[in-house]
């Protein structure tokens, strides 16, 4: 009897091994596979342990920064040993090596973040332990609730719900994305947007290639997400004119509003005590007014913000 013919992978599509990287390359697989008629097993899942889920009693500033998520997809791709790297888009460094691309971002999911232990910022107990290791999240806390306490919280969502749960804080945040892609929405509350700014690139998944990579730049290409890419590059592109690091405390929202796009950014100091804020429309890749709007916010922040921003040296 003859067995039947084995397909190959077309692809080798590298992720992190956390279960919300896998669930963000199971959601890539079956696009790539629906857009080009594919079997499943067409693109091969290559899992990689990443330097970021290995340390997790240290903030990511402490250690090396949005790098860690990064470092290693980074080497197998530029070894070839995966054809593709596929990145939750707010953990990719705002600058990346010229040998990579972005030929494709997935549609946006939810963007806002979900407080977990309370209703709402207002509904947190006072004097509350809040848990996280973002300084977005924590100076945006204390911005509205200076009485609150922040310690550091890191890991993967199973991991900081447990913290949760053992005590070691009274809320957390985590990206109402993450929660709806793991199908547990219902542990958090997500946090209107009116009132609490995300994080630049949250609830993108972002996909990645060698630039030289003709062949696999094309099949991306068609899960590529125009709505999508133009909201991110926006928001990277204020990151980039802002020097934002991972120290930086920085949020900001970027959406679609007929024919422009309108953002929405804040820059904090860390503790909280000082928030500037500011807003811009502009037409999409129209980047010069979203420098602009950045170099407004530099303009107007006091020291103890600029500190945070190499772009205000």
């Amino acid at each position: 009897m003859t067995e039947p013919e084995r397909t190959e992978p077309r692809l080798r599509l590298g992720t992190r091994n956390s279960p919300l990287a896998m669930a963000q390359a199971f959601e890539t697989r079956a696009r790539l596979c629906a857009a080009h008629g594919w079997a499943e097993e067409e693109v091969e899942l290559v899992p990689v342990l990443a330097s970021g889920d290995k340390v997790l009693d240290r903030p990511l500033s402490e250690i090396g920064g949005k790098a860690l998520w990064t470092k290693e997809l980074d080497q197998w791709l530029g070894e070839g040993r995966i054809d593709l790297s596929v990145h939750s888009a707010k953990d990719v460094e705002t600058i990346r090596p010229d040998i990579f691309h972005f030929p494709a971002f997935l549609p946006r999911a939810d963007r806002r973040d979900s407080l977990v232990g309370a209703a709402s910022i207002a509904a947190i107990p006072h004097g509350a332990t809040v848990g996280t290791s973002a300084p977005r999240r924590a100076a945006q806390l204390l911005n509205l609730r200076p009485d609150c306490k922040v310690v550091t919280f890191r890991g993967n969502v199973a991991t900081r719900l447990r913290k949760l749960a053992e005590g070691e804080a009274d809320v957390t945040f985590l990206a109402a994305a993450g929660l709806e892609r793991l199908e547990q929405s219902e542990v958090g509350t997500p946090l209107s947007s009116a009132q609490w700014i995300p994080a630049a690139a949250q609830g993108v998944i972002a996909i990645e290639c060698r630039a030289d990579d003709a062949a696999t730049t094309a099949l991306l290409a068609a899960i590529d997400h125009a709505p999508t890419r133009a909201e991110l590059e926006a928001e990277r592109a204020l990151l980039a004119a802002l020097g934002g690091t991972c120290h930086s405390p920085v949020a900001v929202l970027c959406e679609g509003a007929g024919e422009t796009l309108a953002m929405r950014a804040a820059l904090f100091s860390p503790d909280g005590a000082e928030r500037v804020e500011g807003t811009a429309t502009f037409a999409p890749g129209d980047h010069a007014a979203v420098e602009a709007l950045a170099a407004d916010l530099l303009a107007r922040a006091p020291e103890s913000v600029t500190a945070h921003f190499r772009a205000a040296v």
